[in-house]
């Protein structure tokens, strides 16, 4: 078989890990780590926490391939994400249990939902949904912030590439990023989003 080696696919990457070629995981995981992590992040707003859930996610990710739990279908950034969504909901449900969740409750109401954890049809439905609605955020941002989230999250640039690219010092990138975050935060908050369907 004639795999496309100097760009494979997902498809080919998670054919060939399942066959026995492990680095191929790494190829992944580099592929779309940007998105992962600024996914989990724009949810849980915690540096610290988003390195935890996002290293439970490619630790899930690699036991379901070997168990063969994945069934490609084109989209295995979606369905990393979705894996990464379940645990974020489980993290919230801990701490709502052991009451030491944080000021933000409306964000436990929001993802704290069993409609995510059904694995049914509408996961896909609520995902895209979801992916709308953040990008309809981003195009409210003003124009500095907004080409640092679409870099960032869209291109998979690094922070250092972003700062080369828009000519400005890496600090000053990482700060439109943050405020990019907190202004998107503002706008879900005023509209009383839910990021997920009624």
């Amino acid at each position: 078989m004639n795999l496309r080696q100097n760009n494979p696919t997902d498809y080919d990457l998670v054919k060939q890990y399942i066959d026995g070629n492990h680095e191929c995981i790494d190829t992944l995981i580099n592929r779309h780590k940007d998105r992962i992590y600024t996914y989990i992040y724009l949810i849980v707003k915690n540096h610290q926490l988003t390195e935890d859930i996002f290293q439970d996610t490619f630790i899930k990710v690699i036991r379901s391939l070997r168990l063969g739990k994945y069934q490609d279908n084109g989209k295995f950034l979606a369905w990393v994400l979705r894996i990464a969504h379940n645990l974020i909901i489980d993290h919230f449900r801990r701490e709502k249990q052991s009451n030491t969740f944080s000021k933000d409750d409306y964000e436990l109401d929001i993802f704290n939902s069993n409609k995510y954890c059904e694995g049914n049809c509408e996961d896909e439905l609520i995902r895209d949904q979801i992916h709308d609605d953040i990008r309809e955020l981003v195009q409210e941002l003003p124009d500095d912030q907004r080409e640092v989230v679409i870099l960032r999250h869209y291109k998979g640039l690094s922070f250092k590439d972003i700062a080369e690219h828009t000519d400005v010092s890496i600090n000053t990138a990482l700060g439109r990023m943050r405020y990019a975050l907190i202004n998107m935060r503002k706008i879900i908050e005023e509209r009383n989003m839910t990021l997920t369907f009624h």
